[in-house]
């Protein structure tokens, strides 16, 4: 089972990036898959939680710093979730990761304000992709 996030660069701040994070080892079917960064000066494990996207409806959550401005699509085809991202501003910058859980009982247990803010309920992390938001 593995999780490849790709997509990251250096963006200007307004501007706009699409990442990637393509499943590989199982389906992405009743699943959570969401998306997490951690901001260079956080040395620590902790990981902001950003958005979530449930499988089995297509539904998604996003956390208030993503409402708005990020949003989270599908390709069942490609077995891939992005993550659409504009307005970037500096303090955006971060290394993004994916990640996904298999869903036990109420998938809103996993989307959900409470699921983003307990990145220990994920499974599988992608390797992350770093985003740098700078003129």
């Amino acid at each position: 089972v593995q999780l490849q996030a790709s997509g990251g660069g250096l963006v200007q701040p307004g501007g706009s990036l699409r990442l990637s994070c393509a499943a590989s080892g199982f389906t992405l079917d009743d699943v959570v898959i969401a998306w997490f960064r951690q901001a260079p000066e956080n040395t620590g494990d902790w990981r902001e939680g950003l958005s979530c996207f449930k499988t089995e409806d297509g539904s998604t959550y996003y956390a208030d710093s993503a409402k708005g401005r990020f949003a989270m699509s599908r390709d069942s085809a490609k077995n891939t979730v992005y993550l659409q991202m504009n307005s970037l501003k500096p303090e955006d910058t971060a290394v993004y990761y994916c990640a996904a859980t298999r869903v036990a009982g109420d998938p809103d247990y996993y989307c959900s304000g409470f699921g983003l803010n307990h990145q220990a309920l994920y499974d599988y992390w992608g390797q992350g992709t770093l985003v740098t938001v700078s003129s």
